[in-house]
Parts: C-alpha cells; structure tokens; sequence
C-alpha cells in the first residue's frame, strides 16, 4: 500500500517515513502543498497524511482541490492546532480524520487501518495460486501456512502480485519500491528475489516467482 506524506518538517517527514516503511507500505513525501497536490494528481494512493500549515499552499487548500476534483483517497490531517473549530473545519472540507501533534505512532497506525478498512475501493488481499496477502494485518500465508516476510520482503511480494503475469525489469522494481533504504547495493532486487523465492516456492511444488532471461521477473501460475 502506498501512502503519500505532504509535511513541510523534514524530522517529522523521516519519522514517519521510517516508521511506515518498516509497517510495510510504500512512502512519498512532499514539504509544500503545491508538491504535495501535484503528486496526488499523478500517482496513485491508498491515503495522504496532510499538515495544515504548510508552504506555498496550506493543507485545507490542499484538501479543497483534491476533493474539488473528485479524488477520494482518504485524508488524515496532521497539525500542530487541536482547537475545535480547526478540526471542523478540516472535516467539514473532507478530510477523513484529524490528529493532532504531538501523536504516538502506534496511534497513527490504527488510524490509518481504520481508513483503510472504510475505504471500499482499497483491496485489502491480494491471492496467486494459493499464496495470500492480507495487506492490512501485513500476513502472507501459501497453502494455508504462515510465512514470515520482512517489511521489504512484504513490499516486493505485494508489487509483484499487483502486477502478477507482467514483465518487471529491475530498474522498474527498485524504482517502484523507493523505500529500500540500500537500494545502492547495485543486485539489490535480486537479492530479495532470491530471499522471496526460498519463502515462497522453495518447499512447494508449483514455483511462482519467474525469471526471464535479461530482462527480468515475474510472478505467475501458468
């Protein structure tokens, strides 16, 4: 799942980051509304955590455009204000929550479960053959056994799922998976690759992780 961070602190945007990429999600930031609005427009998020008082354009504006223009990604807004009045505003402009700062992280992850789970057009399970992804719980299971995956582990096998039957090159993979934090280690995929396929298809008759000579990877059942 991929989350969109617009937060002009740069020590609160690490944070974060941090913390959601070792939850296992896919992390963007931007530190000033504009950047923030623009991304939103052109990728695709399961949710945006927002900061009102940002540069440029604050995050009620932000807010306004995205719902003005019809896009529904569920919104928790972030701010340093925890007045009543603040927080209705940010509602009543379509925001989904509101927290305010200082927050504990494990808070902000139930919070953002919750909006996962509300929002109908998030898929919260992704299956090949008989491996599954439980996307909110961060569980993988084959043949109804449970398999411990890292958070990068997890990230990996959650894109290629989402792009089960398509050709991936390395480049595409280590671009589309940003969060690596040693994502210089010039074989890095293949590591993970390799890592993926011990857990996943080593003790299994039926192997899904493929690879294609020269040009890449793949996961599928035929």
């Amino acid at each position: 799942m991929k989350i969109l961070i617009i937060e002009d602190d740069e020590k609160i945007v690490s944070f974060l980051k941090k913390g959601l990429v070792e939850e296992c999600y896919v992390v963007d930031s931007a530190t000033n509304g504009d950047e923030g609005l623009y991304l939103a427009n052109v990728n695709e998020y399961d949710l945006i955590l927002l900061d009102i008082q940002l540069p440029v354009k604050n995050g009620i504006e932000v807010c306004k455009s995205l719902r003005d223009s019809n896009n529904q990604t569920p919104i928790i807004m972030l701010t340093a204000k925890d007045s009543i009045e603040d927080k209705i505003k940010g509602l009543d402009i379509g925001a989904n929550d509101y927290l305010a700062k200082p927050f504990s992280f494990a808070e902000l992850l139930a919070r953002i479960r919750v909006q996962l789970r509300s929002n109908n057009s998030v898929l919260l399970k992704l299956s090949i053959a008989d491996l599954e992804l439980d996307l909110l719980n961060k569980t993988a299971t084959r043949a109804n056994e449970n398999i411990v995956l890292t958070s990068k582990e997890f990230t990996l096998l959650e894109f290629l799922i989402k792009n089960k039957d398509r050709v991936l090159s390395e480049t595409t993979i280590n671009s589309a998976l940003s969060s690596f934090e040693d994502s210089n280690i010039s074989n890095i995929v293949n590591v993970y690759i390799y890592r993926l396929r011990n857990k996943i298809d080593k003790k299994f008759d039926k192997k899904l992780i493929k690879t294609i000579r020269g040009i890449g990877f793949k996961i599928s059942d035929k």
